[in-house]
């Protein structure tokens, strides 16, 4: 027997993503460096996860007999595919930027160690951290899709030898309504435990009802069509270089996603509109502070608005830190060098923005 449903989908998307916990390690100085540590800093980019429904109708091959004999006119008349944004996430993640790269010069015998990413990233002064930056990169494997086989003529498999015969559309429709009427009587009558051949048991009428729903579902779908709809995500990546509106990618109504330069599909863009610049410290009386000799240097991040719109909807507006919007500051080496009261320092591997400064704990 088959399954209940006429065209239950018969494949999934799988979304494999993978950890954003990226490896650290810990770094000091010593002679073989010659007591430099070298470090970068983050540039900020956006990983955009968008989610739609894709919707695929398939007209019935007996669609104009529909009102005739199966009462109504709310019938598919012809193939048609859409495809609907449903969701839209973004999540910010720091990514290490070469020409942002800075050396934090020691003298020997400093107690001094930092911690990186696999990349170089600085995440933290004279503490452990993990490299989970926020981020994830993500790929969709797709397999066969169910929607994509939708067998409008299994119905054949319940018609006879007359209806193959017939040359006529309009006999084979009525033949069909016929039969659709049949297994309706036939449900009817195990419901109400009046059929003549009543099954043993409750598994057993479970089963003879299922049978029946499917034949029904098939055949109605010989006059009204058959709908169906998957829900479909992609993954993109983009880099905020200052205010703007770009193209991020296309929504085709017949092939789903499409690249920015596809114009078979309706643009989807990205928004960046700056909030906020990062701005130098000020001191008691309102001066910017002076950048300390040999400065262990790190962002202050600035903000920006990201929107994600099409056709004038907006699937996603947020404000949003951004490295690259802001300016470059630093702290004294000897915070962290010092014999006594040591200080620790941990930064923010999205921004590269400092998250906390306090005493050192270690020995």
């Amino acid at each position: 027997m088959k399954t209940s449903k006429i065209l239950a989908l018969a494949a999934f998307s799988l979304l494999t993503a993978q950890s954003n916990a990226q490896q650290t390690k810990i770094l000091t100085a010593d002679k073989h460096n010659e007591y430099g540590l070298v470090y970068t800093l983050p540039t900020t980019n956006l990983e955009i996860e968008v989610t739609a429904k894709r919707t695929v109708n398939v007209a019935g091959p007996f669609y104009q007999y529909a009102k005739k004999f199966i009462g109504t006119d709310k019938v598919i008349k012809e193939d048609s595919e859409s495809w609907v944004i449903t969701g839209v996430k973004v999540r910010p993640y720091g990514v290490a930027d070469n020409s942002e790269q800075y050396l934090m010069q020691l003298k020997q015998g400093a107690l001094t160690s930092i911690c990186v990413d696999e990349n170089g990233m600085l995440l933290a002064i004279n503490k452990e951290v993990s490299g989970n930056n926020g981020g994830s990169e993500s790929t969709l494997s797709t397999g066969p899709s169910g929607i994509d086989n939708i067998n409008i003529n299994e119905y054949l498999q319940y018609v006879d030898e007359d209806f193959i015969a017939s040359q006529s559309s309009a006999k084979k429709a009525q033949m069909l309504a016929e039969s659709l009427m049949e297994i309706r009587d036939a449900k009817i009558s195990l419901t109400r435990g009046t059929a003549e051949t009543m099954p043993t048991d409750g598994k057993q009428l479970e089963l003879m009802l299922n049978s029946l729903s499917h034949q029904e579902q098939v055949l109605t779908g010989a006059f009204l069509g058959v709908s169906e709809s998957e829900t479909v995500s992609r993954t993109f990546t983009f880099t905020p270089t200052g205010d703007g509106r770009t193209v991020l990618f296309r929504m085709s109504d017949f092939a789903g996603f499409v690249g920015a330069d596809d114009y078979s599909g309706d643009p989807v863009y990205i928004t960046v509109k700056t909030t906020r610049k990062g701005e130098l410290p000020k001191d008691a009386k309102g001066e910017e502070k002076k950048l300390p000799k040999d400065a262990v240097i790190y962002n202050i991040p600035g903000a920006a608005e990201i929107a994600v719109t099409s056709s004038g909807k907006t699937f996603y507006e947020k404000e949003l830190e951004i490295a690259q919007f802001g300016v470059k500051f630093g702290l004294a080496p000897t915070l962290f060098s010092a014999k006594k009261e040591r200080s620790f320092a941990e930064f923010n591997p999205v921004t590269g923005g400092l998250k906390e400064i306090g005493e050192y704990g270690g020995e």
